[in-house]
């Protein structure tokens, strides 16, 4: 009988339309919800608790009432300091410094910016950001905080800020930041970096940066529309990933009434400066 009935089930398994059967089944799939092997990761793939329907390990039902020795590695705090430009402009004796730190986890962090000069010993002028991160997607943040700026001639000022900074296609490191400053100051900041690797220690980056006012801001010799570009080259040699020397040059431009007011003020309305120095980060 056992013969018999396995025989029948072959007989009736070669009539069957085998390639009519997969058709049906795959024309009966949603394939809008499949991963087709794309390398695009979910918005919220940085979201410890995505997947979790609102429980988390300290609450809801679930969470334990004894304090817990296993601390899961979305649980735990980091931090990380880069020196991306600290460099001597020989021209102008001047050493720039361009630095970001920030502590906290992969979904929420504090960090702090500071850029700006110091010419001849001293601090020439300084921007400083605090801000809130929170990631937004695999790759980018949103950041919330306050800047303050310094001018050893000048007022100093300060800003809300708002912005997004992150890794986007085709990896251009990208800083996007909208300020609101005091009588109704407002200015806007784009960067963009990228790396281009000659070989897998000598790397050349590009580098990009512009800055809009909605003011004027006359005792710090800046007008209202587009203010400024920069743009710069610089060539590293890394000893190790975490120190590189490295030397480049960068061309600057003011443009509008910003341009004005430092021709007003017997300053240049261009530079360009060749710059020699180190990029660390721990």
């Amino acid at each position: 009988m056992t013969e018999q009935r396995t025989l029948t089930q072959k007989d009736d398994m070669e009539g069957m339309d085998h390639s009519q059967m997969q058709k049906d089944d795959m024309e009966g799939m949603d394939h809008s919800e499949m991963n087709m092997g794309s390398n695009q990761l979910p918005s919220d793939a940085r979201d410890p608790h995505a997947y979790s329907d609102g429980f988390t390990l300290t609450k809801g039902p679930y969470a334990f009432s004894e304090k817990r020795v296993l601390k899961l590695m979305d649980e735990h705090y980091f931090g990380s300091f880069l020196a991306d430009r600290l460099e001597y402009d020989a021209d102008n004796d001047a050493v720039i410094f361009d630095l970001q730190g920030w502590y906290g986890s992969t979904y929420n962090r504090f960090t702090a910016k500071l850029e700006g000069d110091v010419v001849d010993g001293k601090l020439d002028e300084s921007q400083s950001d605090l801000l809130w991160t929170h990631a937004i997607s695999a790759f980018f943040d949103t950041q919330l905080g306050v800047r303050f700026d310094q001018y050893d001639e000048g007022d100093n000022r300060q800003w809300l800020a708002f912005g997004v900074q992150g890794l986007a296609p085709y990896w251009f490191e990208l800083d996007m930041t909208a300020y609101l400053g005091e009588s109704g100051r407002s200015a806007i900041s784009v960067e963009a970096e990228y790396e281009l690797l000659l070989t897998q220690r000598l790397i050349l980056q590009p580098r990009a940066e512009l800055t809009a006012y909605g003011k004027k801001d006359e005792v710090n010799g800046i007008g209202s529309g587009l203010s400024d570009v920069a743009i710069g080259m610089r060539l590293r040699y890394e000893f190790s990933r975490q120190f590189a020397p490295y030397i480049g040059i960068e061309w600057t431009e003011k443009f509008g009434e910003t341009a004005d007011l430092a021709q007003l003020n017997g300053n240049d309305d261009s530079d360009t400066i060749y710059v020699a120095g180190i990029r660390f980060w721990f």
